[in-house]
């Protein structure tokens, strides 16, 4: 499919977007003010308090629930750095059997997918192994990854060919 909004042409690329030449960041752009705000934001989720792999183990559960194919193929590619392509794939597999956090971080997800909210045992799960900041980023890290697939998706974001580029670095707020 065709994106329904393009990239901006590299002629009116930034500094950052010059070196993430993603186009995740390039299509965003067309709007510059949410755009600055988002990447501050996204930048300070990527950075938070959350070890990596719980962080990717959510990004990725959440971009398989929404079918976020730009979602899923950036965050594989930064899960490396965490998880093994096993796992990776395991993520999308229904039977797939998990344990101890990685169950619940997979739980946390699903959950809020299916219903915008937490069960009070799986809260209760949470907040056994989080403190309160854990909590808080874990929450807005699925929610703000559902709300980008969304975008994403509706406006037909191309998935980037990412042969020969380096992951996104420098975000704002990371």
């Amino acid at each position: 499919m065709e994106p329904r909004v393009q990239p901006l042409p590299s002629a009116e690329w930034d500094e950052f977007q010059r070196a993430n030449p993603y186009n995740v960041f390039t299509t965003l752009a067309r709007h510059p003010r949410v755009y600055r705000g988002w990447l501050r934001f996204g930048g300070a989720l990527l950075d938070g308090t959350l070890p990596a792999r719980d962080r990717e183990l959510a990004i990725l559960r959440t971009a398989h629930h929404r079918g976020s194919d730009y979602e899923w193929s950036a965050h594989a590619r930064i899960a490396l750095e965490a998880l093994t392509e096993q796992e990776i794939e395991a993520v999308r597999q229904a039977g797939a059997t998990w344990h101890g956090i990685d169950a619940l971080v997979l739980r946390v997800a699903d959950e809020l997918h299916e219903s915008g909210d937490l069960t009070d045992e799986t809260w209760a799960a949470v907040c056994e192994h989080y403190d309160e900041i854990g909590r808080i980023e874990l929450v807005m890290l699925v929610a703000h990854y559902d709300m980008l697939a969304v975008v994403l998706k509706t406006l037909r974001v191309q998935v980037d060919d990412i042969a020969g580029m380096e992951k996104p670095t420098g975000l704002p707020g990371s």
